[in-house]
C-alpha cells in the first residue's frame, strides 16, 4: 500500500528494528511463493479479491476497536483518492502478478517486479521532478537487466512471454500507483490509508474477476490444500503481520535501511523459488538478477541520500504494501 515515509521519531532497540526489518525482508519476499501456490488451483482475480477483502475489514475492525469510529473516519476525497490508488496497486500491480504467475515462476516474477522504482523515477522525470544523473544512469542499468530477463527462454523451459509482458505491466502498475500516492489526498494516517485501499482494491479485484468469467468457472472441488493455505498466508501474514512490522520500522529506523527491503525482497523469492518448489536459476535469470538488484540497490542509496534544500524521495518511493505481491 502506499503510505507516507517519515523520519524515524521513536528510539528502538537496535535488535528490534531488525527483527521487523527481517519479518519485511522473509514475509514480503515469500509472498510470490505463496501466489504461486494459491493460483495454481484457485481463480487469481477472486483469490486476489478474496485476500484483500478479508485483510482489509479485520485491520479496519482492529483500528475501530483501538480507536473508536473517529480514529478510521474518512472523508469522501479521500475514499476516492484509496480507491484510485488502491485500483493501480492491487488491480493493476497485484492482480495481474497474480495472472502472471500461473505461467511464469516466482522468482521471475519477484525479479520482474523489483523493476518497480525504475519506472517510479521514469514518473518523477516525465511530471518535472530533478533527478540525479547518477539515478537515471541507474535507471538504464535497471531496465537493461529487465530486457536480459525478458530474452526467449530467459526464464527457463515453459515460461510465457506473455506472462512476463503481464508483470512489466503490473511493474508499471504499481509505480504509478506508487508515484500518484503522494499527489492525491489520502489519509495522513497510514494504518487508515492502507487499509481502505485493501478494502477498495479487494472490491475491485473481485469485480474484474467476476467480470472475466472466473466466477462462472469456479470448482471448489478442485481447489487443493495447499492452494488454500497459501491463500491463507497472503491475508494473515503477507498483508497483516508484514504491514504492521513495515509501518512500525518506518516510523523507528531511517528510510535508508527500511528501502534495503527493495532489493532483498526478489532474492529471498529466488532463493523460496528454487529452494521448495525447484525452480530454475539459469545463468540468464542470474545475471538479470545481478543487474537489477544492483541498480535497484543503487538507486535507493542515491535517492535516500539528503540533497539541498530538502531531503530526497526514496526510491521506491512511498510504498508499499502491501507487500510489493
Amino acid at each position: 500500500m502506499s503510505i507516507s515515509v517519515q523520519r524515524p521519531d521513536k528510539e528502538a532497540p537496535a535488535w528490534l528494528v531488525w527483527a521487523a526489518l527481517g519479518v519485511v525482508y522473509v514475509v514480503w519476499g515469500s509472498t510470490y511463493l505463496a501466489i504461486r501456490v494459491t493460483v495454481e488451483t484457485l481463480p487469481p482475480l477472486l483469490a486476489g479479491g478474496v485476500r484483500f477483502l478479508l485483510a482489509g475489514p479485520l485491520m479496519y475492525a482492529w483500528l475501530r476497536m483501538r480507536r473508536g469510529p473517529q480514529g478510521v473516519s474518512v472523508t469522501a476525497s479521500e475514499l476516492r483518492a484509496c480507491a484510485a490508488v488502491g485500483t493501480a496497486l492491487l488491480l493493476g500491480g497485484n492482480g495481474l502478478v497474480m495472472i502472471a504467475e500461473q505461467r511464469v515462476p516466482s522468482g521471475l516474477a519477484a525479479l520482474i517486479i523489483a523493476s518497480t522504482p525504475l519506472w517510479i523515477v521514469v514518473l518523477r522525470l516525465l511530471f518535472g521532478d530533478t533527478v540525479k544523473r547518477a539515478t537515471l544512469v541507474g535507471v538504464i542499468a535497471g531496465f537493461i537487466g529487465v530486457g536480459i530477463l525478458a530474452l526467449p527462454g530467459a526464464g527457463g523451459e515453459g515460461v510465457s512471454l506473455g506472462g512476463v509482458l503481464l508483470l512489466l505491466a503490473a511493474s508499471g502498475s504499481w509505480g504509478s500507483g506508487s508515484f500518484f500516492s503522494k499527489r492525491l489526498p489520502l489519509p495522513e494516517d497510514p494504518f487508515v490509508s492502507t487499509t481502505m485501499q485493501m478494502i477498495c482494491g479487494g472490491a475491485v479485484l473481485t469485480i474484474a474477476g467476476v467480470l472475466s468469467g472466473e466466477a462462472s468457472n469456479i470448482d471448489i472441488g478442485s481447489f487443493s490444500a495447499a492452494s488454500m493455505w497459501a491463500l491463507a498466508y497472503l491475508v494473515t501474514i503477507g498483508s497483516l503481520l508484514a504491514f504492521t512490522a513495515y509501518t512500525w520500522v518506518l516510523q523507528h529506523a531511517p528510510i535508508s535501511k527500511v528501502a534495503t527491503y527493495a532489493y532483498v525482497n526478489p532474492v529471498i523469492a529466488v532463493f523460496l523459488g528454487w529452494a521448495i518448489l525447484s525452480e530454475d536459476i539459469t545463468p540468464t535469470i542470474a545475471l538479470g538478477a545481478l543487474v537489477i538488484v544492483a541498480s535497484v540497490a543503487f538507486i535507493v542509496r542515491q535517492e535516500a541520500a539528503p540533497k539541498a534544500p530538502e531531503l530526497a524521495d526514496p526510491a521506491p518511493q512511498p510504498a508499499l504494501s502491501v507487500d510489493r505481491a
